[in-house]
């Protein structure tokens, strides 16, 4: 039996998001988010949120990573959400439509004690900010 060297399950090292507009997509991540590629090329770019790096992926390379798995077109609907915590969700409201997003909600008080609002980047994947 071979011995383990890293803990199971670990931290996400990385989410692999499929977008359709690859460009519209690096752009968003780096306005909205403030930050910079830490890799690319002509299919992909990667972006470090702390320790979980965020891949977008062209849709069209996408099957070769989940095949024989379709790929859901943007409009399938959603299936999950990314949250990002803050301080201040009034504050960081009002700074993300400066950037320019379009808020889905909020800001919400929630019954479970979060004050949160939601938005989605150009691949149709949801992001939400919580205090």
């Amino acid at each position: 039996m071979n011995e383990q060297t890293h803990e199971w399950p670990g931290g996400i090292a990385a989410v692999t998001l499929f977008v359709d507009d690859l460009e519209a997509a690096r752009t968003f991540y780096s306005e909205v988010f403030g930050l910079e590629v830490v890799f690319e090329d002509e299919d992909s770019a990667v972006f470090k949120f702390g320790d979980t790096l965020i891949n977008l992926l062209r849709a069209t390379e996408a099957p070769s990573l989940v095949a024989p798995a379709a790929v859901a077109p943007v409009g399938a609907g959603v299936r999950f959400q990314f949250t990002l915590g803050v301080d201040d969700v009034d504050g960081m409201c009002e700074e993300l439509t400066r950037r320019g997003v379009a808020l889905l909600n909020g800001p919400l008080d929630r019954p479970w004690g979060a004050r949160t609002a939601s938005f989605r980047d150009p691949g149709g994947h949801i992001w939400e900010i919580a205090q």
